[in-house]
């Protein structure tokens, strides 16, 4: 009888301790996910950044070798709404970049306040997913799409 009753509390015992480390196992394996989920996460923003970065110094780029009058908005929004597609990575380059500009621009080209507020403008419009051509001036050539 004893050597039942001892039987029954080792089986017990090794079914409440096999269930905490199940749940343990699983509260670290969960948080291994969770983990890999988070790097992952921030590789993809950090791809997304990078790309965006592209996106814009390829805006920035085309305007200057286009110099075309009055199509500094297009290419600001075009910019901005190339990186903004990349994800919410190159939504964040977009706006860092484009706030970067427009406080240089604003306070130390001497261009004024309106045209910084109408660049501006054109930045969250593409960043939110507005047609750039909107802003697009007539005859620009469709190499700078």
């Amino acid at each position: 009888m004893r050597l039942l009753l001892f039987a029954a509390c080792v089986a017990l015992y090794c079914a409440g301790a096999d269930a905490w480390v199940g749940r343990v196992g699983s509260a670290v394996r969960s948080g291994f996910d969770s983990a890999r989920e988070a790097v992952g996460s921030a590789v993809d923003r950090t791809r997304e950044a990078v790309q965006g970065t592209g996106d814009m110094y390829r805006a920035y780029s085309d305007m200057r070798e286009a110099q075309w009058r009055n199509s500094d908005k297009y290419f600001h929004a075009r910019g901005n709404y190339d990186a903004a597609n990349r994800g919410p990575g190159g939504r964040w380059a977009a706006e860092v970049i484009s706030d970067a500009r427009e406080g240089y621009q604003g306070a130390l080209s001497g261009h004024g306040e309106e045209d910084t507020r109408a660049d501006q403008e054109a930045n969250r419009w593409g960043r939110n997913g507005g047609d750039p051509n909107r802003y697009r001036p007539r005859g620009l050539p469709n190499r700078y799409r």
